[in-house]
């Protein structure tokens, strides 16, 4: 199992983390990388179907309160196939205290 930053280093970036950041220098909101991490490995989501994503991400997630604490926040995802991911981090947010989140992709794919 790849873990997000051996994927990033093999690639030499994150493509949502760039999109996120442009996206927030565009229309001067405070762009914040840091305000979710990953507690816990996952597999790919490659190949897996609607029901193996949502549960390979559930609780995965987790945002830090002093960072989202009565916050509107934009997630920013390269491509949505199933919102398993977008959900799950939504859920974190809202979890930590956040009192609005949107979800922006580039892309939409069908599910496998």
């Amino acid at each position: 199992m790849q873990r997000p930053e051996s994927r990033r280093r093999d690639r030499g970036y994150n493509q949502a983390e760039l999109l996120a950041e442009y996206l927030a220098t565009a229309i001067a909101i405070p762009f914040e990388s840091a305000a979710i991490v990953k507690i816990r490995d996952t597999v790919p989501q490659v190949g897996l179907n609607f029901k193996e994503r949502q549960t390979n991400v559930a609780g995965a997630f987790q945002a830090l309160p002093t960072r989202v604490q009565g916050q509107r926040v934009i997630i920013v995802d390269d491509v949505y196939t199933t919102g398993a991911t977008l959900r799950a981090c939504a859920q974190a947010l809202l979890d930590a205290g956040a009192i609005k989140v949107w979800a922006l992709t580039v892309a939409s794919a069908r599910a496998a």
